[in-house]
């Protein structure tokens, strides 16, 4: 607790030499503003506390996946969505602020990365491939794309049931935006009218594969007109213009029933994973305003003391939460059944 006190003192003084946000007239409450800094927050700390784990070796189960950098167009995503109207949040696997802010619990990604059987999946998948279909979070594809198609999927079977209001979304990034799946998924979203929306995170790198060799259009956003769909750009750094932008496109969706896609500019500040020491980014990147940490950007909002105490709450929760995960056990190969965890009524001779 006292080394993250520590880093969060440095992360403020840092802070203070950011230039704040311009003050313009803003469509989002100061009340969403606070709770999905917060969220934010919460995703980064747990994320440093994970990273920790893993390069100490022996309790993570799996690799880990960074969101740093993408916490304020993720979260802006999550919050934007309403559980209670049915909606629909695949995220992948820099989405644990758009998790969080959707409303996973924070145990739900700690027991996913320490391997417990009280978790989402049981201690039998990994940990970023974990999801709670039936609360509208499907579980990760490591396939890049193809969570677009299994929302889209979820929308018109959602429809079938006269569910007709809900919107589904998701998270890609730059690189999946050039994948059959992605294709094949929004030209059906387009042509059927359902109301999905694409986050795409433009981070300039698929893996270590830079822009320029990946499309040859001047933006992303342009490939929405292809499909006909709505298009918007955004500062993927920038938490409040994130949160304007996305509940301008959830309401259309909701509203039209059309897809909606989103393209947010930023900057993955750390590497594919913790194992990749991202030594291939341009550092010219990390002096443009979409190298920004978004943390730091959202920072200037707020009063630094309210920040600070956000902070040591954050530390807490992801305290406790990875102690309780810790003293749990982790799947019987010997007792576990094995079945599909969205499907298990379905496993031919089970009585319901």
């Amino acid at each position: 607790m006292a080394q993250g006190l520590r880093l969060l003192s440095h992360m403020l003084e840092d802070s203070r030499c950011q230039t704040p946000p311009m003050s313009t007239p803003s469509t989002v409450s100061s009340e969403k503003l606070r709770s999905t800094f917060r969220w934010m927050l919460l995703a980064r700390t747990l994320e440093d506390r994970i990273a920790s784990l893993y390069r100490a070796g022996g309790s993570i189960v799996g690799g880990v996946y960074l969101g740093r950098g993408q916490e304020a167009f993720s979260g802006a995503l999550g919050a934007c969505l309403s559980k209670k109207d049915g909606d629909i949040f695949g995220g992948l696997i820099r989405d644990m602020s758009g998790r969080l802010a959707f409303g996973e619990p924070l145990l739900d990604p700690v027991r996913a990365y320490l391997g417990s059987a009280a978790g989402p999946m049981r201690g039998r998948d990994g940990n970023i491939h974990r999801g709670r279909p039936q609360e509208g979070l499907p579980a990760m594809i490591s396939h890049l794309g193809a969570l677009v198609s299994v929302v889209t999927g979820m929308l018109l079977a959602r429809r079938l049931q006269g569910k007709a209001t809900c919107v589904g979304a998701t998270s890609i990034g730059d690189g999946a935006t050039s994948t059959g799946s992605f294709h094949e998924a929004v030209n059906m979203a387009a042509v059927e009218g359902l109301p999905l929306v694409v986050a795409v995170a433009n981070n300039q790198y698929a893996y270590s594969t830079p822009t320029d060799r990946q499309y040859a259009c001047e933006n992303l956003v342009d490939r929405a007109r292809g499909y006909g769909i709505q298009g918007y750009v955004v500062d993927g750094t920038d938490l409040r213009a994130c949160l304007e932008t996305f509940t301008e496109a959830v309401a259309a969706a909701r509203a039209t029933g059309k897809p909606q896609m989103v393209v947010g500019k930023l900057l993955r500040l750390a590497g594919h994973g913790e194992h990749d020491d991202a030594s291939y980014v341009d550092p010219a990147l990390r002096e443009e305003p979409s190298g920004r940490d978004p943390i730091d950007v959202a920072t200037a909002y707020f009063d630094g003391m309210e920040v600070r105490k956000w902070q040591e709450e954050a530390l807490k929760q992801v305290a406790e939460a990875i102690a309780k995960a810790q003293n749990e056990a982790g799947p019987d190969a010997g007792h576990e059944p094995w079945l599909a965890l969205a499907s298990e009524h379905l496993v031919e001779g089970r009585r319901l």
